[in-house]
């Protein structure tokens, strides 16, 4: 009789015994099996993934494989989150998170434009749908490697020299070599900024139109300039920009519908935020402006 209580099987026997009438004794007995409908959308859903995968249907044994599949990822999701194993998992709260914005802006999505709203968010926005202004003009050269100290004295007396000479506006005598072209016509301005850099076009248009003017800098150094004509940025019609405008429009109404949302769920919550005296923290840099 020792023998036999001393044996492992009886141990695990007894273990497991004692399990089962604890299960029965909370009611896991009396529990009913939650339900898991695999719908025909879903079976449908399965075999087109796997055709677009492997560019041909399922066999009936391979989609039967697929379904039990979905049933297994179904069964132990629902487990994870009854065990509480989705709580403190910072990539599955952004990934949920990221879901439920995405269900505010389809909301956002499925809401058509009228004319009159496309109008007043073009005329709220004009700068968004302007198109650069456009310049014709010629340049003179003076690189400041060359001359040094010289360069400003040397355009003043150069440009002194174009104005009482009425020189053309091609004319390029007395500059230095310049890796790019020494007339433009009809150039986007914002084009003119990639080509010499930030702000040579924004000198431009404050120059007078048919004479020579300068010296403004660039990203190579000076430039005496003759602006020939400028056509300043103008808002196309609707017509004409209508797609670039529905769709400006559409990610403002997803952004705005998400942000209602939030606002509505945000409500239902009280929010306690404790003091964390701990934590450093840096002010921000104040606009010198």
């Amino acid at each position: 009789m020792k023998t036999w209580l001393r044996e492992p099987l009886l141990h695990f026997l007894l273990l497991g015994a004692a399990l089962f009438a604890l299960y029965r004794w909370v009611g896991g007995d009396e529990a009913e099996p939650e339900a898991i409908l695999v719908s025909a959308a879903t079976i449908e859903r399965l075999a087109d993934n796997w055709q677009r995968t492997w560019q041909r249907p399922p066999t009936r044994a391979e989609l039967g494989g697929l379904i039990e599949d979905y049933v297994r990822e179904e069964v132990l999701y629902r487990e994870a989150v009854a065990a509480g194993l989705d709580r403190d998992d910072t990539i599955i709260r952004r990934r949920l998170r990221q879901k439920m914005e995405f269900v505010s802006e389809d909301l956002a999505a499925q809401t058509e434009p009228t004319e009159a709203e496309l109008e007043e968010y073009l005329k709220g926005h004009p700068d968004s749908f302007r198109l650069p202004g456009r310049i014709s003009f010629a340049h003179v050269y003076l690189s400041p490697e060359r001359r040094g100290d010289a360069a400003q004295r040397d355009a003043a007396q150069l440009l002194d020299r174009l104005r009482t000479t009425r020189a053309q506006a091609s004319s390029s005598s007395s500059g230095d070599p310049f890796p790019l072209a020494a007339e433009y016509r009809d150039i986007a301005t914002d084009e003119l900024d990639r080509l010499f850099g930030d702000g040579f076009a924004a000198q431009l248009v404050e120059l007078p139109r048919g004479q020579w003017a300068g010296p403004i800098e660039s990203g190579y150094g000076l430039h005496l300039v003759h602006v020939n004509e400028y056509q300043p940025r103008e808002l196309p019609a609707l017509a004409d920009i209508r797609e670039q405008v529905v769709r400006e429009w559409s990610v403002e109404q997803r952004r705005r519908q998400s942000d209602e949302f939030y606002q509505i769920l945000r409500a239902r919550y009280t929010v306690t935020i404790e003091p964390a005296p701990g934590v450093q923290v840096i002010e921000a840099a104040k606009d010198a402006t």
